[in-house]
């Protein structure tokens, strides 16, 4: 027979042992509560991606001019040379815009860098069918000086000043700018046929004052010391239109054939991306720029082209800003010349949204 201590210790014993099963219980249900709980998380959590983005399998066909308007493409042509882009280009290079228009026109290039009053003109040849797709240089245009009396834009009054491009934008330009700064009945202006033909009257000391655009402008000033680089005409420009709107001396500019951007969007939007970063290459690093600019054939000089660079401004403005930018640069062509770009300014639809 048990003893009553026997009898007490046997019922300690047996607490003890059900106070353990219970904790064995709890702990049992805690984690499987837990781990139920964490298959329910990871299930409704969203399934890791396996895949990359797909990128557009298209061939972009980019014709371009052999000038500032293509000189924002070199780093672009390079990485599309070693395999470095993400999209697939090719490049074309012509030395007239007459070329690149009939490319567009024939529908051998998608995109094109044109002058930027080339662009409305071509925008009604092709029956609304390009669209502009992004400033890409704004003013080239330059007064060089044989001497030291041109410190501003109003120190032009009483003077003969030779130039180039009548008929053309850096007429309407020029005039532009007289008129706003008051001195188009004191400069007299006399055109010459040709850029190389003024270019070389500068170089030789036959003219102390003209108005030249870039590259003829570096190579004016490597060939004569006597003369200097007196007025930038976009600095100018900005000055005189300072608030009252937003334009800018832009010349060059970017347009894109309207069916392949709606058939293949995601492609023009990579292009653009890569383009911006070409750009931001060639102003960060003017020499390795210039080298490039030589290999293409854009310019025969790389040390010339790395003294351009700086001076032809190369920008992308893309987006809502061009219209800002443009709107009021066409509206003084349109004063100046109608037929200079197409006898209207171009509509909403002209400018490319994506």
């Amino acid at each position: 027979m048990y003893s009553m201590e026997n009898v007490k210790k046997l019922i300690r014993n047996l607490i003890w042992k059900e106070g353990q099963i219970v904790k064995i219980k709890r702990f049992i249900l805690t984690t499987v509560t837990l781990l139920v709980f964490s298959l329910m998380l990871a299930a409704c959590a969203p399934a890791a991606s396996t895949t990359t983005e797909a990128l557009p399998n298209v061939n972009v066909r980019v014709a371009a001019l052999k000038g500032p308007t293509g000189i924002g493409l070199v780093q672009l042509m390079k990485e599309q040379e070693n395999s470095e882009t993400k999209g697939s280009y090719s490049f074309s290079l012509s030395g007239a815009p007459d070329e690149v228009v009939a490319l567009v026109s024939s529908g051998q290039a998608d995109i094109a860098a044109l002058p930027t009053n080339v662009a409305p003109l071509l925008y009604k040849k092709t029956e609304k069918n390009i669209r502009l797709l992004a400033v890409n240089t704004l003013g080239v245009l330059y007064i060089l000086e044989n001497g030291d009396q041109i410190k501003e834009f109003s120190d032009l009054a009483g003077r003969d000043l030779l130039a180039t491009g009548q008929g053309a934008v850096p007429e309407y330009a020029l005039a532009e700018l007289l008129d706003q700064a008051g001195i188009k009945d004191d400069v007299t202006v006399t055109y010459k046929g040709e850029h190389e033909e003024l270019a070389t009257l500068a170089a030789s000391g036959q003219a102390d004052l003209v108005m030249l655009p870039e590259p003829f402008v570096t190579s004016v000033l490597a060939k004569n010391q006597d003369m200097r680089l007196a007025l930038d005409l976009t600095e100018v420009w900005q000055e005189l239109h300072a608030g009252e709107n937003e334009s800018e001396l832009a010349m060059g500019c970017m347009i894109v054939n309207q069916d392949f951007a709606k058939e293949n969007p995601a492609a023009v939007e990579l292009f653009l991306d890569e383009y911006e970063r070409s750009v931001a290459a060639v102003n960060k690093d003017p020499k390795a720029a210039g080298q490039l600019v030589a290999e293409y054939g854009i310019m025969a000089n790389a040390e010339l082209a790395e003294k351009a660079i700086p001076n032809c401004h190369i920008v992308l403005i893309r987006g809502e800003g061009m219209q800002q930018v443009l709107e009021p640069f066409y509206k003084v062509l349109l004063a100046a010349n109608p037929q200079s770009i197409g006898g209207e300014l171009p509509e909403a639809e002209f400018y490319y949204n994506k």
